[in-house]
């Protein structure tokens, strides 16, 4: 029998977090070694005491942490034990490496003691063999709802609802649906309204918990429910849906089909969730690199970004030519070539700042035809104030470093010029995108810095061109 260290069965600490992270959050190394030397005695006894009894955010965190084969061989050893709600906490290419490599009987028997959304969520990205093997497995009813929620389009809110929510006839009294909820067992662990329906499972109204629990037991439930606050079209894209929760401070919502019945309920823990992914892509497709994650392959990482070089390669040789135009003036004056990146990069700042803030509001729906031409005069009226300041300061920089005031004010205009150009482009690139149905997320990066570039160096060397000329 293998010798088990006593140091590593010490009893789990009532704090958690303290137990698995250091002070920057991650998990901590000598519990990283100390799961990895388990693992590698197959010391079942200290992973069930210490790593079995985690929370799914803290087995998640730690699946993320360790070598891909020890995440199998933790995943083997703890058999019936492993959480596989975890596997809701981790990168796509971490839970498909796990899932692949679990036998589906076992992943049938996990699936049905998770809620529907986490079940859906795991299953979606399954193959189809697999998937309908694992569903066969399950009892009717559960097969059933977790079918109906795949049948829904990826994204959607029909995708992200719970199955599981309790409803009641409006004839019912309080006191019955209190009996209700007390003795059935097939109730979600956790809810904070009950919903009202007809016979055909029609959305009729809401009642909050709080309400019941101050109204006598008597009270019929239609004399004392609200009409549903913003009742969610199972396609709805969940972006849209979170965007209710936000606007409407709701912390459930109802999930209705097309015919207005009651197919599930979207939560405030699965809206916070989704709030984070839609950020987190936003930030990721702004800078051009997709839907990759920390785990992905080098292989996949590089034809997720190598698109949007190539697009980027492009609008580099523009800039080139444009260049190539005033290669004499250049040639002429040794100064123009070491000033120009200056121009560019700095309208390309001034740029990526106005797409930012532009991109963001219109994920947020805060912009739209209203307040357009406002956000217009706004983002010019900084382009030009910034252009003006950040102008005279390199143009000054640039008239005492080549010894030519004519040097400095060329660029000082120049520079004005690009930052109006790069407020422009900020703004109305994402704008014209979003109007003809692309992410401006995914591709005004490119092209606003295209026409900063463009501009940048147009105007400048423009300038040096005609003064050159007439002086």
């Amino acid at each position: 029998m293998t010798n088990i260290d006593e140091d590593r069965l010490r009893p789990a600490t009532d704090d958690v977090h303290d137990d698995i992270y250091a002070e920057n959050g991650s998990v901590r190394a000598d519990f990283l070694a100390m799961v990895g030397a388990a693992i590698a005695d197959r010391d079942v006894l200290f992973l069930r005491q210490n790593v079995a009894r985690l929370h799914e955010s803290e087995l998640g965190d730690l699946l993320e942490s360790i070598q891909p084969d020890q995440r199998l061989a933790l995943v083997r050893l703890l058999g019936d034990d492993f959480d596989l709600t975890a596997l809701t906490e981790v990168d796509e290419a971490i839970r498909l490496e796990i899932v692949e490599q679990m036998p589906n009987a076992q992943i049938a028997a996990a699936i049905g003691d998770l809620d529907s959304d986490d079940a859906v969520y795991i299953l979606e990205d399954l193959d189809k063999e697999d998937r309908e093997e694992i569903l066969a497995q399950l009892s009717f009813t559960e097969r059933v709802r977790l079918s109906r929620a795949l049948d829904y389009p990826e994204s959607s809110a029909g995708r992200r609802m719970q199955t599981e929510f309790v409803a009641v006839p409006p004839f019912w009294t309080i006191g019955q649906t209190i009996d209700y909820m007390r003795e059935e067992e097939d109730l979600p662990e956790s809810f904070t309204q009950i919903f009202v329906i007809d016979p055909t499972f029609k959305l009729l109204g809401v009642i909050d918990l709080d309400r019941i629990l101050r109204t006598k037991r008597q009270v019929k439930i239609e004399t004392i429910m609200r009409e549903t606050n913003y009742p969610i079209p199972a396609d709805m894209d969940q972006e849209e849906a979170a965007q209710l929760f936000e606007q409407y401070d709701l912390l459930s919502a109802a999930v209705v089909d097309d015919n207005g019945r009651l197919v599930g309920v979207l939560t405030i823990d699965d809206i916070v969730d989704v709030m984070q992914e839609e950020a987190e892509e936003d930030i990721m497709r702004l800078g051009g690199v997709g839907d990759e994650e920390l785990s992905d392959t080098i292989i996949d990482t590089s034809r997720s970004r190598v698109p949007w070089l190539l697009v980027n390669l492009v609008t580099a040789f523009l800039s080139a030519s444009v260049i190539s135009l005033f290669e004499a003036t250049i040639e002429q004056v040794v100064a123009l070539a070491i000033l120009m990146p200056i121009v560019a990069g700095m309208g390309g700042n001034a740029g990526s700042q106005t797409m930012t803030v532009t991109v963001r509001a219109l994920a947020t729906r805060d912009l739209d035809i209203h307040n357009a031409w406002r956000v217009a005069r706004r983002e010019i009226g900084v382009g030009l104030i910034n252009g003006c300041l950040i102008g005279t300061l390199v143009g000054t920089v640039a008239g005492i470093w080549f010894h030519d005031p004519h040097i400095g004010g060329l660029i000082a205009t120049a520079m004005l010029i690009n930052m109006f150009a790069a407020a422009a482009g900020g703004l109305m690139v994402p704008i014209l995108l979003n109007r003809a149905g692309a992410d401006p997320a995914v591709s005004s990066a490119v092209f606003v810095t295209a026409i900063t570039d463009t501009t940048g160096f147009f105007s400048f060397l423009g300038l040096a061109t005609w003064w050159f000329a007439i002086s």
